[in-house]
Order: C-alpha cells, then sequence, then structure tokens
C-alpha cells in the first residue's frame, strides 16, 4: 500500500521545468537577497553512468582544469531516510528538491572561479532548469552592469557538460566488483576493529538493482542529456579501459575549450563545423559501406576506374616511390561522371594512398568561321590528380 502511495506521489511531481525552477529561484532571492547571490564563472556538470567512474576522475578534472573547492557531489547532499530509500531503489530525488539543493550549494564562495558538479542533470526536467538557470545568469549579470550594483567586472558563465559513458555490462560488472570490495574491507574492519567502514551500496550487492540503476541511466539521464550538445560545450568521453587511459581522453576532449576559452556565444557559433576528430572517428566504416555500394550497384562502372587506376595511375605512381607523391593529368571523359572522381579517391584511401583532384576548364580552337573569322573553341577539362603516400627513406652511406 506505501509502495503504490509513494508510485502515486511521483507521478504526481510537478515536471514543468520553468515552474520548478523559476520557484527555487524566488525562495532563494527571498533567503539570501538577489544582490547577494554569486555563483561561480564555471561550471563542469559531471554525469556519467553507474561505475564510470566519476569519483575517480573528478580530482584529475579538479587539477587539469586548477579548481580547489571540492565537488558538489548531488548524492551527498541527499540526506535523509528518504532519500536513502530513494537511492537504495536506484530512483532519485524530485527534480525541485534536487535543483534547490545544488543551485543553493553553488553559492558558497569557494566555488567563485569554478565548480565540479557530479550528478546533476538526470532528467529532462532537470537539463531544461540547466538552460534557465544560464540564461538567468545571464540576465542577472546584464542587470548589475546596468544598475552598476556589483562591482564585479562583467564575465558570460561558462557550462560544460562532461559525459563518462561505459556499456551496460562493463557497468554492471564494476557496480558488483565495488560492492564485493567494499564488503570484503567491512569484513576486515570488523575483524580487527581498526578502519572506517564503507558505504555500500544496495545497487552495488543485487545485480538486479544494478540492472535497473544503469537502464535509468541511459533511458533517462543521458538521452536527456543529448538536447544539450547543442547549447553547451559537451563532453562525451569513453570511460573504457584503464585510468591512465581514460584520463588521457578527458584531457584531448577539455583541450580544445580550455586552450582557446572561447566566450559561450563565440562557441555556439563555431559549434556546428564539427571538430577534426569527429569527422575521422567513423571515416574507415563509411569508406567500407560507399565501396561495397559501388560494387553492388555499379559493378562494370567501378571496373572501368579500377582499370584506368591499374594501367593509367599506377605506373606513375611507382616511379615516384621514393618522393611519396605523384602529379597525374588526366583528360579521360570517364571522370566527367559524377561517380568517378568520389569513386577514384575512394579507392585509393582504401589501399592507404591520400588522392585530392583539381579540375581546370580550358577553352580548345577547333575551327575558325570564314565570314565573321571568328574561332570557335570547345570546352575541355583536365583533371589534375595528387596522389600522396608514405615515400621511401633514402640511407646514405658514409
Amino acid at each position: 500500500m506505501q509502495e503504490q502511495q509513494d508510485s502515486t506521489e511521483r507521478d504526481l511531481e510537478i515536471k514543468d521545468a520553468s515552474l520548478i525552477f523559476n520557484t527555487v529561484w524566488t525562495e532563494m532571492e527571498t533567503q539570501f537577497g538577489a544582490g547577494a547571490m554569486h555563483f561561480p564563472k564555471e561550471i563542469f556538470w559531471l554525469n556519467g553512468a553507474p561505475g564510470a567512474g566519476k569519483g575517480t576522475h573528478t580530482e584529475f578534472i579538479m587539477q587539469h582544469k586548477h579548481l580547489t573547492a571540492k565537488p558538489v557531489i548531488v548524492g551527498d547532499l541527499l540526506q535523509g531516510i528518504e532519500f536513502q530509500k530513494i537511492k537504495d531503489a536506484g530512483l532519485m530525488g524530485g527534480d525541485k528538491e534536487v535543483t534547490s539543493l545544488v543551485l543553493r550549494r553553488l553559492l558558497d564562495p569557494d566555488y567563485a572561479s569554478g565548480a565540479i558538479v557530479d550528478g546533476y542533470p538526470r532528467t529532462q526536467v532537470q537539463v531544461e532548469c540547466i538552460k534557465l538557470f544560464y540564461t538567468k545568469l545571464i540576465e542577472v549579470q546584464a542587470e548589475r552592469v546596468r544598475c552598476a550594483q556589483s562591482s564585479l567586472a562583467w564575465y558570460r558563465p561558462k557550462f560544460h557538460i562532461v559525459v563518462l559513458f561505459v556499456d551496460e555490462y562493463e557497468s554492471i560488472e564494476r557496480q558488483l566488483k565495488r560492492g564485493r570490495r567494499a564488503q570484503r574491507h567491512n569484513s576486515s574492519v570488523r575483524s580487527s576493529g581498526t578502519g572506517s567502514f564503507r558505504e555500500v551500496r544496495a545497487t552495488d550487492i543485487n545485480e538486479a538493482a544494478a540492472r535497473k540503476r544503469y537502464l535509468i541511466f541511459k533511458t533517462e539521464t543521458y538521452s536527456s542529456l543529448q538536447s544539450l550538445r547543442d547549447v553547451f560545450p559537451y563532453h562525451f568521453i569513453n570511460a573504457h579501459g584503464t585510468i591512465r587511459e581514460v584520463q588521457a581522453r578527458i584531457i584531448k576532449e577539455l583541450a580544445y575549450q580550455s586552450s582557446l576559452e572561447l566566450a559561450q556565444d563565440t562557441y555556439k557559433r563555431l559549434s556546428p563545423i564539427p571538430i577534426a576528430s569527429q569527422i575521422v572517428k567513423h571515416a574507415r566504416q563509411e569508406l567500407v559501406k560507399r565501396l561495397d555500394a559501388y560494387a553492388l550497384e555499379h559493378p562494370e562502372f567501378l571496373e572501368k576506374v579500377i582499370t584506368i587506376i591499374q594501367e593509367k595511375f599506377m605506373p606513375i605512381v611507382k616511379k615516384h616511390a621514393i618522393s611519396g607523391l605523384a602529379l597525374i593529368n588526366s583528360e579521360n571523359e570517364i571522370f566527367d561522371e559524377a561517380l568517378a572522381l568520389p569513386m577514384l579517391i575512394d579507392i585509393f584511401s582504401e589501399r592507404g594512398y591520400h588522392a585530392v583532384v583539381d579540375v581546370r576548364r580550358h577553352n580548345v580552337p577547333i575551327c575558325v568561321d570564314p565570314v565573321t573569322h571568328a574561332i570557335h573553341s570547345i570546352s575541355k577539362r583536365t583533371y589534375r590528380f595528387h596522389i600522396s603516400f608514405r615515400g621511401s627513406e633514402i640511407r646514405l652511406v658514409p
């Protein structure tokens, strides 16, 4: 009966992000005063799959970003018997309660220069609250500057979304392994009478609960976070592998934004242009798909292009094996076909070459009009191919 009542209360929980955020903000203004609320200039909103290593890597991110204040861990904010029941069931606190707890903690002066928030946002409502929070900070800053009510210089807050990801199998394995470790440690403490006990989460000793916790992350948290990709710098980090490997990925992910320190609006303008690493990430798989499509849908045309490469291109390429660069001109009409050039480039790419083509047009005189003496010409195309590859190194014998 109690479980049914709890379920009903959760179903009746307010899901209007605007109402929730505005209520929380109004309550804080009433309690602290609008002019007394100052938030961090930079916030890293850290989330991840259960067992992805948020606790392990938070300290590393802090060192990398020169942050000294301890992280805001949402799990630690949710104290009390009712919140403990929610956590043990693998569920989460209400959006209003969690949002209020997080924003109030961020008012601590220790976080003025920057903060890491571990475990927020986790729902679509909380994601929308982050957007509203960012907008509100911009409005407050603009108003303070306009009214000269603050001696603080203008700044645009920076929000980073950091997601540590592992798949379901790895997540469950890590959760249960963490539980077994904690139980062994606590058993040793009881036997020896020395040391302190570690928390044993209910989800770390029950596979079904661990699986449910991951399912909630994947279906609610992870899917909700996707909508922030186009709003704030979004750092997706593969958390599989050793600690050192994951930390190397963290450095690489944060390097672009931290090195340039772009203003948020500037970053947003540039964000539609993908970073090079994102383009090449799946380039090999896409190349294979295209070549298989050529063979399936255009087998005869593919064979013609392969024949031209074998008979016309490779003899020249082989002559430039030392330099690793061959420049080849061709007027073959087959390249006038729209499919020919991308097909040739893909073939060379699959074999380890880099192929670039430059199309040049020029007029070729064909006759002179005997009456007007006008010169009649036809337009022809010359295709200039740059075929590069790793050349041979010449050793000088002394």
